[in-house]
């Protein structure tokens, strides 16, 4: 189901999760649980993964992990501060001690251009850490293609705030 690559990624950041005994949640938008579906196709990934949010819409964002609806109305539910919001309210609703959310334009519509199609935010939290959030611009490589290339950006940010 998922290309190498994703599944090895996966597994290190199990693993490193396992040796610090430390846990993992996500809050997924554009790529509608594939983190959470990566890290679960990895044997063990129990010892870990407490679970995750799959906030589609605006309303799921505010009513599952308690995003501040106006937050969404001022930035749009594609911005740096609800990626922030996203991982932070995933954090402190599951009292994992590491989060990852990601919100974006998957297309083929929905872009804008001050938002265009491939506009990806993903965030980071951590109880150890303060929290990270990174841009992408994937660009209009189809659908599938900005999802797998946010899944491999959400796994590699996790591998490192995992170290």
């Amino acid at each position: 189901m998922f290309p190498t690559d994703v599944l090895d990624d996966a597994k290190r950041l199990i693993d490193s999760l396992r040796a610090k005994n430390r846990t993992l949640t996500a809050a997924e938008s554009c790529t509608g649980g594939l983190v959470a579906a990566a890290i679960t196709a990895v044997p063990g990934s129990s010892d870990v993964f407490f679970g995750g949010f799959v906030t589609y819409s605006n309303d799921a964002k505010a009513q599952m992990i308690g995003v501040d609806p106006g937050l969404i109305t001022h930035h749009g539910a594609v911005s740096e501060a609800v990626a922030h919001a996203m991982a932070d309210g995933a954090l402190r609703t599951t009292g994992a001690d590491l989060a990852v959310s990601i919100t974006g334009i998957a297309g083929p519509g929905g872009g804008s251009p001050e938002k265009p199609v491939g506009l990806v935010y993903i965030g980071i939290a951590s109880v150890f850490d303060a929290p990270t959030v990174e841009r992408h611009m994937f660009g209009e490589a189809g659908r599938h293609e900005v999802r797998l290339a946010s899944l491999r950006a959400a796994l590699r940010l996790l591998g490192e705030a995992a170290k």
